[in-house]
């Protein structure tokens, strides 16, 4: 009897050494969303990327076709993207309810990102990082709930409720991606 008491008390402690380092605090695996952007006239002109990293999101994206100097690029808050105005994705992704801008001492959305700036060939390649958004938890962007939107002139990072960045010439539906990024 003793000795199947032993037995027993050494499985479970064996179990629990298991549970533990099998439940431990490992870092899950990176989460992404991807957006094929297109314009006004329904063309592919790049991709964005969402990628949960540790405390932060990255936002990737590369695209062509702009004009030629700084843009406001936000994620807005619905997953819809009808040409030719994107007014269907909504304002920008907002679960806190704070003001527009990085600048601004009631803000930011946690849309809000830096402009992104396309080159005399009106090509961008943009790498951004938020501490505002997230992709897991409580207030976090959602596959098919949310998209990237690029507007036609740059965001000033303060004036409520969009920057003063004009038209919305891209949008691009999030939708769960492997994180792979390809060129447009």
């Amino acid at each position: 009897m003793i000795r199947a008491t032993a037995v027993l008390a050494l499985a479970a402690a064996a179990s629990a050494c298991t549970v533990s380092v099998n439940s431990g605090n490992r870092t899950p695996p990176a989460r992404a969303l991807t957006a094929e952007l297109r314009d006004a006239q329904g063309a592919a002109i790049g991709t964005a990327t969402l990628t949960q990293e540790q405390g932060f999101v990255r936002l990737v994206a590369e695209v062509r076709g702009l004009t030629p100097g700084q843009h406001g690029i936000h994620v807005h808050a619905r997953g819809a993207c009808t040409p030719p105005d994107f007014a269907s994705a909504g304002g920008h992704f907002n679960p806190a309810a704070h003001q527009h801008g990085m600048g601004n001492p009631a803000g930011p959305h946690a849309g809000d990102f830096p402009n992104l700036e396309a080159g005399a060939d009106g090509r961008a390649r943009y790498d951004a990082v938020s501490q505002h958004l997230t992709l897991v938890g409580a207030g976090a962007v959602m596959a098919d709930s949310a998209a990237v939107v690029i507007h036609a002139q740059r965001d000033d990072q303060v004036t409520d409720p969009s920057g003063n960045s004009g038209a919305r010439i891209a949008c691009g539906i999030l939708t769960a991606s492997t994180g792979r990024r390809t060129a447009p």
